[in-house]
This record gives structure tokens, C-alpha cells and sequence, in this order.
């Protein structure tokens, strides 16, 4: 296809780990129009993932909560986008933001989910199934046929010298050797969280196996990491805050296999391509977040009237039991990783 006069932007200004769950997308508009200039415009947050992604030649950047926050900046910066010229804009985000760049960028062709804000904005809109994992949902969005187990796509990322250098540094001053199990015990919303208690439990009985345990977060995950490891005995080495996201993502492939949350490091293990058990407390697999590599799986305890209680998670338990977390038992994790 000759698309060398095609320059695309896709819109995702969504957090961690919406970017993740971008990728695919991504892969797959570069190999439909491999001449064309394919843009992505994210956050500062998520600059890095798609710095990252060798099928990307510009990530653009907007500082939606500093820079371009006020309708005068935002309006000043779509002025630039224009610049570019754009032919294809593809907006898995769904925000009234995201549509407003859309429809003032005026692209020749516009794709976007029935279900955004202001969806009009769009010239093809594209159904947003809620049966679908979100990697299926956003290939449909760029076109493509999902059927079977194609839609199955680990993104690929590229990790530079330094990437390299700072983890095995890392690994080295901490004398963690590869084939540990990381797990990543935070998450932004409270009843994402299984609990720390739970956690240790969990530590515990691999520890009884002889396995190796390394904990895993963000700066904000430290004083979580650090409470576990210090009561998870011996064997268990937090590292939460000393990596970046893509350091992350290398980190990952050293390791056996990956235990988290509902949350962002879950698509950070299936880009590392390596098993991921998933632990659902207040959500469901459902709502299309599970790990879709095909070393990974999930655990969720299902049999509750008031599950799901929201697609994002709450502060704390809208009913003061939190059974979605605490009904599921360490032993029945351990029994899963067998």
C-alpha cells in the first residue's frame, strides 16, 4: 500500500496502563501503513512507553493537568497539531478532550468508540464491546479482524544500553539472580488491592518451596513493599521505586513469574512476555484487563451479589466487608501457580 503521504495520530492521554493496552494497536496501524508518519500523543507519565515502541516516529506531549490545561493553552497546542497535517486520527481514549482535538484537528478520516464523550466529533464510530478484551476493542478500532487468537499481540519494546545497565545494576548490589517471583502488591484504588496481610501469607508459603520473592511498585508502593518484606521473613527483597516503567519491563523478564493486582503491572508482565497470575478483588475479568499472554491467568472470587461494585475500584469497600478480596485465600493462589 503506498501511504508514504499518510501521517496518523493516535490519541491516548489515558494512565499506565490504558498506554500499555495502546501498543497492540499501535503494531498493527504501523503494519497496515508501513510509509506512513505515525504519531502518538500521550502524557508525560506514559512518554516513556511509547518513546519505547519501535513502530512510533513521534510521541507528542500534552500536559493536560499543567501546561495545556486551560482551554486558551489546549486551544494554542491543537494550533501546532495542525501544523502536521494529519490524514488519520485513531482515539482509543475516550475523553471529551480527546474528541475536542479531534474534531479542531479536522483529519481527513477520524475513528473513534461509540461510547466517548461527545462521540460526534468522529467521521467512523466504532462499536465499544464490552464482551472484548481492551486489546481487541482498540484493534477493531484501527480496523482489524480479531477472530481466533490473532488478536493476541505482545508489543514489542526496545530497551537501550542504560535501561540495561541500571537494572543489572540493581540486580547486582541486591544479589537477586534470575528466576524470582515478582510481585507487585499496589495499585491506585484501594479494593484493587489484595490484602497486605493476604500478601504475606502468599510470600510465606513460596518461601516454604524455596522460591525467591522480590516486591515491585512505584515510589508510592514503598511503604507497602517495605511493610510486607519486613514481615514476609528472609527471602522476600523489596525494590519498589528504584525503576522506571520500561526498566520495569526489562526487570520482568528475568523473572519466573509475575503476582499483582488489577493494575498496570499486569500489562507490564504480559509485554515481558512471562506468566502473570492476575488477582481480581473488587473487579472482573471481565470488564476485558486480564493478562492475554498465553502463559498467564487470573483469580476471582465471583460469588457475590455486589461484584463488581465499579469498573475502577473504590477508597474502600462500599459495604465494609471487602469479601471480594478476603474470601479468596493465599493457599488458593499458591494452589493456582502449580
Amino acid at each position: 500500500m503506498n501511504n508514504s503521504k499518510e501521517r496518523i495520530l493516535v490519541i491516548q492521554t489515558a494512565f499506565l496502563g490504558d498506554a500499555l493496552l495502546t501498543l497492540p494497536m499501535l503494531e498493527i496501524l504501523k503494519q497496515k501503513y508501513s510509509l506512513a508518519i505515525l504519531d502518538v500523543l500521550a502524557i508525560p507519565v506514559t512518554r516513556e512507553i511509547f518513546s519505547a515502541s519501535p513502530c512510533i516516529d513521534n510521541v507528542i506531549v500534552m500536559d493536560k493537568k499543567g501546561k495545556q490545561k486551560g482551554l486558551r493553552a489546549l486551544n494554542k497546542f491543537i494550533r501546532e497539531l495542525r501544523k502536521n497535517s494529519y490524514t488519520k486520527i485513531y482515539s482509543p481514549h475516550r475523553s471529551f478532550r480527546s474528541a475536542y482535538i479531534t474534531l479542531r484537528l479536522g483529519a481527513g478520516e477520524s475513528y473513534g468508540f461509540d461510547n466517548s464523550n461527545f462521540k460526534y466529533a468522529y467521521k467512523h464510530l466504532i462499536r465499544y464491546e464490552q464482551k472484548y478484551h481492551e486489546v481487541q476493542r482498540n484493534l477493531l478500532l484501527a480496523g482489524e479482524n480479531i477472530e481466533g487468537e490473532s488478536w493476541k499481540v505482545i508489543p514489542r519494546i526496545c530497551f537501550n544500553d542504560e535501561v540495561k545497565k541500571n537494572v543489572k545494576k540493581i540486580l547486582l548490589e541486591n544479589h537477586i539472580q534470575e528466576n524470582f517471583i515478582a510481585i507487585a502488591p499496589g495499585s491506585v484504588w484501594e479494593t484493587k488491592k489484595y490484602p497486605k496481610e493476604k500478601y504475606i501469607e502468599v510470600i510465606k508459603l513460596l518461601s516454604g518451596n524455596d522460591e525467591h520473592v522480590v516486591l515491585i511498585g512505584g515510589k508510592e508502593d514503598i511503604t507497602l513493599c517495605d511493610d510486607i518484606s519486613l514481615n514476609a521473613g528472609s527471602t522476600v527483597k523489596s525494590l519498589a521505586g528504584k525503576f522506571s516503567i520500561i526498566e520495569t519491563i526489562f526487570f520482568l523478564k528475568s523473572a519466573k513469574l509475575l503476582i499483582c493486582n488489577d493494575s498496570a503491572p499486569t500489562h507490564m508482565g504480559t509485554c515481558a512476555d512471562i506468566p502473570v497470575l492476575t488477582i481480581f478483588c473488587s473487579t472482573v475479568p471481565e470488564f476485558g484487563f486480564y493478562p492475554y499472554n498465553k502463559k498467564s491467568s487470573f483469580l476471582s472470587y465471583d460469588d457475590l451479589d455486589c461484584k463488581p461494585c465499579g469498573i475502577h475500584g473504590y477508597r474502600k469497600c462500599p459495604i465494609g466487608t471487602f469479601d471480594c478480596a478476603n474470601n479468596l485465600s493465599p493457599e488458593e493462589i499458591i494452589q493456582k501457580l502449580l
